[in-house]
């Protein structure tokens, strides 16, 4: 048995009960098949695989917290520190009931290259709770963070481990997480990236993963002699990443037709009305629904189950930005028998294995989201950057230096997929790309 498949088996049996972990790593190996064979032995003897699997640190922790009845809650927080190889742990934190082990640890494997591609020093990390701020007043939203960071502050710091958002987890929450860690350690530092512009935050940095996911679309466009102008684009998600994603195709000439939530979706043949959905969404907090009834040209269609929603539309390109394995092998076939000729992800392993073999079987050019919505933690790094020197830049000044970031991603993981005889898989691209730079350092640091 190849070492390749000895780790995977390893994997299974020591992380019993985690599927999306044991998707996310079957995915990587996969992609370093041809790597890893190169030198199979030396990588053998280091052991270098089992280290990669395995986190560095997985911290389980409870999350007492009252509402507004006086009832005390009780909720599961994590944090796993993956890998800091290359520099301090880095990644989002996610309030969602879906949140268990398992998940966080896919999301966290998935972010030691991400974060590798970006050619910032950043290592993965990732976290969260199973607590569900949808329906909850401030208050108890301010409790439950005051809570869950009097535990997790002991394990992060700006040069140890950088939390930001993720789903569950805006601006309000990492507010309220962030007073809490400098009212306990008493110190003014850059340890949540996210945070408002008042108290350290970045300009662009809410728009960075959809911009970013965007940036890369076009430079893949680009290379095969296009661009999105003009083209037709689904969007799945209304969330902050789907938002920014339709606002920037559209100013780069597009016609974004769709997104949706957990309730249902949207389909706006005349295109999503960008300021109309910021308000439903991010100020009233409201379902999608309420964008059909303010819009005439837009069909609301409530989610059912089998039903494939978004990816039944005809388009040009599909920008996945809601949840892991939102997109499944008969989605794909949808999306091929309509035309496809893009998928790239904005979202954490939107694409189910199957369906990204078969988009990829059908001459559909594919990038993965280590890869297409990298944009977000590059510009949480550029955060990090700015409140280490104590200075605040301009947004088009962080807007270019992501378009730079982005472009480069495209163009490393092109070249890393040419350099291994797989010239157009973008997924072997990323997955090398990424790993040989964590590889190198983790050689270089000796056995740790």
């Amino acid at each position: 048995m190849s070492y390749v498949d000895e780790i995977y088996d390893y994997v299974v049996e020591k992380n019993p009960a985690q599927p999306e972990f044991h998707q996310a790593v079957k995915e990587v190996l996969e992609s370093l098949r041809t790597v890893i064979e190169k030198d199979e032995e030396k990588y053998r003897k280091e052991a270098l695989l089992e280290r990669l699997v395995t986190p560095e640190r997985q911290i389980l922790f409870r999350v007492p917290w009252v509402d507004d009845k006086g009832q005390v809650q009780v909720n599961n927080g994590f944090r796993i520190q993956f890998n800091s190889a290359i520099g301090p742990y880095k990644g989002g934190l996610r309030f969602h009931p879906s949140v268990n082990l398992g998940i966080i640890k896919f999301l966290g494997f998935e972010q030691i290259f991400k974060n590798s591609l970006t050619g910032l020093p950043i290592g993965g990390g990732k976290g969260g709770c199973d607590f569900d701020p949808k329906g909850k007043s401030d208050n108890e939203i301010m409790r439950f963070c005051q809570s869950f960071m009097t535990e997790l502050y002991r394990h992060i710091g700006a040069d140890t481990d950088v939390p930001a958002g993720d789903i569950g987890v805006g601006g309000r929450e990492i507010g309220y997480m962030y007073g809490q860690y400098k009212r306990i350690r008493n110190i003014y530092e850059g340890v949540l990236t996210g945070k408002g512009l008042t108290y350290g935050g970045s300009l662009a940095r809410t728009e960075a993963t959809g911009y970013g996911l965007v940036y890369i679309t076009e430079e893949l466009m680009k290379d095969h002699g296009t661009s999105l102008k003009d083209k037709t684009v689904v969007v799945s998600g209304a969330g902050n990443v789907a938002i920014y994603a339709i606002q920037k195709a559209q100013q780069l000439g597009a016609k974004v037709v769709s997104c949706s939530d957990s309730t249902g979706w949207i389909y706006d043949p005349e295109g999503i009305d960008v300021d109309l959905l910021k308000e439903v969404k991010e100020v009233k907090r409201a379902i999608l629904t309420e964008y059909a009834s303010a819009r005439k040209s837009a069909e609301y269609h409530e989610k059912k189950n089998g039903e494939h929603g978004v990816w039944t539309i005809k388009c040009d390109v599909a920008l996945p930005c809601a949840t892991q394995n939102e997109l499944d092998l008969d989605d794909a076939k949808a999306l091929v028998a309509n035309g496809v000729m893009a998928v790239c992800e904005g979202a954490n392993m939107p694409t189910t294995i199957e369906a990204t073999e078969y988009l990829q079987e059908n001459k559909v050019l594919f990038i993965c989201g280590k890869a297409s919505n990298a944009g977000g933690v590059a510009t949480s790094a550029l955060e990090m950057s700015q409140n280490s020197e104590r200075l605040h830049w301009t947004f088009e000044e962080v807007d270019s230096k992501l378009q730079g970031i982005m472009a480069n991603i495209y163009k490393n993981i092109s070249e890393a997929a040419k350099e291994y005889g797989l010239e157009g898989n973008y997924v072997a691209g990323a997955n090398i790309a990424g790993f040989k730079k964590v590889a190198t350092a983790m050689e270089a640091q000796g056995i740790v």
